[in-house]
């Protein structure tokens, strides 16, 4: 399946967000799903770090988020070191699985994105839902609408692909 990126709309642009939607297969079962998403996340997002529990509600992982340039050899990535806070678990029965995700950059915060969104599991599909706030106020807005959009999107799917991989047994 497809990246795809939901249109912006003028709520957004008054707010100084983006959105952000993308998915890629996970063709898994719901209990593996279960599995990575919750008890087994630091395969995909590396231990949790000492003390940065939110309120019991949310745990602090430090992740390389990565933007592959080239997918050919020689392969060039931009990597950048985030806060990665993920949520518990959510959902039963039969419905989608989700979690609550966020991520800002360890180092020289102002210059990067910060994201809050879901991150959701259903029927074989990983989707990453959200909204982030490009660095640099109005004239960032600009930036993304031309050429930075591509960076946020590249970055969700390099994610996406990881937590995937890890769900289909592979390394992460």
């Amino acid at each position: 399946m497809a990246a795809q990126d939901e249109p912006r709309s003028s709520d957004d642009d008054r707010a100084g967000v983006a959105r952000l939607a993308v998915s890629v297969p996970a063709v898994v079962t719901r209990r593996r799903a279960a599995a990575v998403l919750g008890t087994e996340r630091t395969a995909w997002a590396g231990a949790a770090l000492d003390g940065a529990v939110h309120a019991g509600e949310r745990d602090r992982h430090l992740l390389d988020l990565e933007l592959r340039v080239t997918e050919h050899a020689p392969r060039m990535a931009f990597r950048k070191a985030a806060y990665v806070d993920l949520g518990p678990l959510r959902g039963g029965g039969r419905g989608p699985l989700s979690v609550g995700i966020s991520w800002r950059a360890a180092g020289l915060a102002p210059l990067f994105p910060v994201f809050a969104g879901t991150l959701t599991w259903t029927d074989g599909e990983l989707q990453l839902v959200g909204v982030y706030a490009p660095p640099g106020g109005e004239i960032g807005l600009v930036a993304d609408r031309l050429v930075l959009n591509v960076a946020a999107r590249g970055t969700a799917r390099w994610l996406l692909g990881r937590i995937a991989a890890v769900m289909r047994g592979e390394a992460g």
